[in-house]
């Protein structure tokens, strides 16, 4: 099982995976309801490089990007279960809309993205680059999205989503 770590501990893990010159991958969202394309996308960017970190949105910026509704699942139960898979190395919180201060204090080789995202649509791409790093994009081409499995349950049950 990763760990949940501090920003600080974060910071420590990714100071020792350059020491070692070993590649870090950040990846984040809000992992509200997690499916397989989220497992493909965090798959793949660890085989980007030797580390992969996730930053996850705090439950207040879930709630402020999705709506009060939102999540549907506690910070804690979403960051334990992106800790149970095998790709994943280490998770953080972030409380921010975007990863943008994390990529600054951690410093990723690899910024890497789901398919939902372009290179150049990704809102973190100046502090990546700012940063040393590369943007890349990763997981499966399918569309697979948190909103359509949320109005597929909400249709079945016949409410609008």
């Amino acid at each position: 099982m990763a760990p949940l770590l501090t920003l600080e501990a974060a910071e420590g893990l990714a100071r020792d995976c350059r020491a070692a010159g070993r590649r870090l991958v950040l990846a984040n969202g809000c992992f509200d309801l997690l499916h397989v394309g989220h497992v493909r996308y965090l798959e793949e960017a660890r085989r980007l490089g030797d580390v992969l970190i996730v930053g996850l949105n705090s439950d207040a910026s879930v709630r402020r990007l999705k709506g009060a509704g939102r999540p549907l699942v506690p910070a804690a139960e979403r960051a334990e279960l992106l800790g149970a898979l095998r790709a994943v190395d280490a998770v953080v919180l972030f409380d921010d809309d975007t990863a943008e201060a994390l990529i600054a204090r951690l410093r990723p080789d690899v910024h890497a993205k789901g398919t939902d995202y372009t290179v150049d649509s990704v809102p973190e791409r100046a502090a990546v680059r700012a940063a040393g790093g590369r943007v890349a994009i990763a997981g499966d081409p399918k569309a697979h999205a948190t909103r359509d499995l949320i109005d597929a349950i909400l249709t079945r049950f016949g409410r609008a989503g």
